[in-house]
């Protein structure tokens, strides 16, 4: 495994993040423990998760998993970069109770312990933002921040699904108020077929010293070869997958992508996420694997170094927004 540091802070984490969505919904708490144990074997030491996963009457349902795994000790606890998140509305009936979501002083401090205890742990060491809270000045989020970090409960704040100027805005006010170090990275959808946060998000990001963690770096399955899926197996893709392979321009798209890797010999989910580790700023993509198997693929793609020659083609196939403001405003 390669390492590398977060952002601008001291902190070593792996180029590869272990996403634990999954965990409950999709995969039952032993395998779970599995694919915890092999990505902690293959040197991943930076795991994500988030309070909300679990989702509807098993929200927490996927920390708990979490915290039961670290209850078997063998330094699991602290062999890993724990991060989690704050701001859904955590009631089973969706139907939340006030202050219950968000980001008011009162529902940091409820979510954070609450947290804690599922977790099975005392310290979280990236606490992150789930969404921006448009009612909640910055100011009051930061002094409830300080106050965690000075009772040991959290070590460092991350961002999730953040604008650029707000990115910005945090930490100039976490600068203005002196003693918070801010965010330190920012967790945004990003991979080859969805490139809008090289516009303004990514920018900001490295401005300010935050790294950044790109989510659904398959795009929903659709960058992992869906297509040769559907030919060879019979697999039909779902969700957001399906929905973008009925536009037939994105159905083209999708297969030239996967011709490019054939030619190359190249599995296309590896591609996709190797593409992300070559990108400016990028500490290191979430993985969300349901299977061993899945875990397995993942890692093939942090020794995998593509040539110029593909990443010419992957930019003529998926081309970026360009810089900003020059992509908008010339």
């Amino acid at each position: 495994m390669k390492y590398t540091q977060l952002g601008r802070t001291g902190l070593k984490v792996s180029r590869l993040v272990l996403g634990t969505m999954n965990f409950g919904p999709q995969t039952d708490e032993a395998d779970s423990h599995a694919i915890m144990d092999a990505a902690l074997d293959a040197g991943i030491n930076y795991f994500d998760t988030a309070n909300v996963y679990g989702w509807g009457e098993n929200k927490g349902r996927t920390e708990e998993i979490i915290g039961n795994w670290f209850a078997k000790g063998g330094e699991r606890r602290d062999k890993v970069v724990l991060a989690t998140k704050v701001y859904g509305n955590m009631a089973a009936d969706g139907d939340a109770w006030p202050n219950h979501d968000k980001l008011s002083a009162l529902n940091i401090r409820r979510a954070v312990d609450a947290s804690l205890k599922r977790l099975q742990t005392d310290y979280i060491d990236v606490y992150q933002f789930h969404h921006i809270d448009r009612s909640t000045p910055f100011e009051e989020i930061w002094q409830a921040i300080d106050v965690l970090v000075q009772q040991g409960k959290i070590l460092y704040v991350g961002s999730s699904n953040f604008p650029g100027y707000k990115i910005a805005q945090a930490n100039e006010i976490a600068a203005k108020r002196g003693g918070t170090i801010g965010l330190v990275s920012e967790q945004c959808l990003y991979n080859l077929a969805e490139r809008r946060a090289e516009m303004e998000v990514i920018p900001a990001a490295q401005e300010y010293g935050l790294g950044v963690i790109p989510w659904s770096p398959l795009h929903g399955g659709l960058l992992g070869g869906v297509i040769r899926k559907e030919v060879e197996g019979g697999r039909r893709a779902s969700g957001r997958a399906a929905d973008s392979l009925a536009n037939t321009a994105i159905r083209a798209q999708i297969q030239s992508y996967e011709d490019l890797l054939d030619k190359h010999g190249v599995e296309p989910g590896e591609a996709a996420l190797a593409w992300l580790l070559t990108r400016p700023g990028v500490t290191g993509p979430i993985v969300g694997p349901r299977t061993a198997e899945q875990l397995d693929s993942a890692l093939r793609a942090v020794e995998l170094e593509l040539p110029e020659d593909l990443l010419t083609g992957l930019d003529e196939i998926f081309p970026g927004p360009g810089p900003s403001p020059e992509a908008f405003a010339w």
